[in-house]
């Protein structure tokens, strides 16, 4: 079977199951021959080797299920690099590039602040790392920090399996690279900040927003991400969670949980980002303002509010 012929048939089956079944054949075919876009096309009537066909035929077998294509091909790109992914992670969004540039912008301010020392981040919930490393490495080879410049940051996870796909990021686009910014990095399992005792400069976070009724929606569609990851209304024991004895279905939960450690855990003059959904957005400022944070809300790519900055 050649790869206009493979293209031709799954694109036509994936067409009622896919709202991209082009792309989705596109990427699978280019995960699995290792071609890009272009050389596909100049190669459109190459033969696929036989495993590399059973391979094909496999992926388009799950991609039937809902599984998303990132965890398919184990790879996903945010912010211009690419990242190791699997259900245990969240794959990434292009939303939460947002942060990525709010992010830089306010690290860059801070460093020509205070050219004599160090600032330390902390990246809260960092699942597959995207926040922290997409950070590190555009300080490195965009901003061209130095070595003895760059902050040190710390990687947060109640999930010893998103800890090891966050570890093994930071080697991949950091380590490999720029084997002593590596060293910049700690990876501490913690449910929020009950393990983590240091205070930051900066607190980036994509915490669970999601309300929990809404994850049963998510999810129905064979997606397999981490519920833990989505569901923002458990509580610090994992527990749904209520008040008086009705359960809690604003995604709320976790980040009402957070933001009095946060207040604990941040340095005088420090800076939080943290993303949020666009129908809790401003309640979560609000939640923000009650322990004393100056708040302001940003919108995402569709003009959706997403990232509330405090201070």
């Amino acid at each position: 079977m050649t790869i206009r012929e493979f293209s031709k048939q799954y694109i036509n089956e994936l067409s009622s199951l896919s709202p991209s079944p082009s792309l989705d054949v596109q990427v699978l075919v280019e995960a699995a021959l290792g071609l890009s876009k272009t050389q596909i096309l100049l190669h459109y009537d190459q033969e696929i080797e036989q495993e590399k066909l059973s391979w094909l035929k496999d992926a388009i077998q799950k991609r039937k299920t809902g599984l998303p294509i990132a965890y398919i091909t184990g790879h996903k790109e945010f912010f211009g690099y690419d990242f190791l992914v699997s259900p245990a992670v969240l794959i990434p969004k292009p939303d939460t590039e947002i942060l990525v540039e709010k992010a830089l912008d306010i690290i860059l301010e801070k460093m020509d602040a205070r050219p004599d020392s160090l600032l330390t981040i902390c990246d809260m919930c960092t699942g597959s790392g995207c926040i922290g490393i997409a950070v590190m490495k555009n300080l490195i080879e965009t901003q061209h920090i130095p070595f003895d410049r760059l902050p040190k940051i710390t990687m947060v996870d109640i999930s010893p399996a998103a800890l090891e796909i966050a570890e093994k990021n930071a080697e991949k686009l950091i380590g490999q690279e720029h084997p002593q910014a590596k060293s910049l990095f700690r990876f501490t399992r913690s449910n929020l900040f009950e393990q983590v005792p240091w205070r930051f400069d900066v607190i980036l976070t994509n915490p669970p927003y999601i309300p929990h009724t809404m994850v049963n929606e998510l999810l129905k569609d064979g997606r397999s991400e981490p519920r833990l990851a989505l569901d923002g209304d458990i509580t610090e024991t994992g527990d749904r969670a209520t008040i008086n004895g009705y359960e809690l279905d604003d995604g709320l939960t976790i980040i009402k949980n957070l933001i009095p450690q946060i207040k604990e855990h941040l340095n005088p003059k420090g800076t939080v980002l943290m993303e949020t959904g666009e129908y809790n957005a401003e309640a979560t400022a609000a939640w923000a303002k009650n322990w004393a944070f100056k708040t302001q809300i940003y919108p995402d790519l569709e003009g959706q509010l997403r990232v509330v900055e405090f201070k």
